[in-house]
């Protein structure tokens, strides 16, 4: 009986782990004012603006775990796409861009 309560609470406790979602999942306000969704596609990240001229547009997809994310970023007023990164402190989040990692801009996004 003993044994089966602790099986039974050990699967519990690793299906919710499992279903916990990264900490980079959720709407940000970027630092145009606009609000980016960040959320999960295909085992990595995807970046969509859901207000403001640009609504609609996937901007990114990013990949990582913890804190650290990695992959593109594209700025929606030209369409050029950079290699991206996204690091996680708290509630702030520096997005970076660059081009071949000489060239880079950064903002910080802030969650909603």
């Amino acid at each position: 009986m003993i044994r089966t309560l602790i099986l039974a609470g050990a699967m519990a406790l690793s299906a919710s782990l499992a279903c916990a979602e990264e900490p980079i999942v959720g709407n940000w306000k970027t630092a145009s004012g606009e609000t980016a969704q960040i959320a999960s596609c295909g085992g990595s990240y995807c970046v969509t603006l859901k207000t403001g001229k640009f609504a609609g547009k996937k901007i990114g997809t990013l990949a990582g775990t913890d804190g650290t994310y990695n992959g593109e970023i594209t700025d929606p007023k030209n369409d050029k796409t950079y290699s991206g990164s996204g690091s996680l402190s708290g509630n702030s989040l520096k997005m970076k861009g660059c081009v071949l990692k000489v060239l880079c801009k950064s903002q910080t996004w802030t969650r909603l």
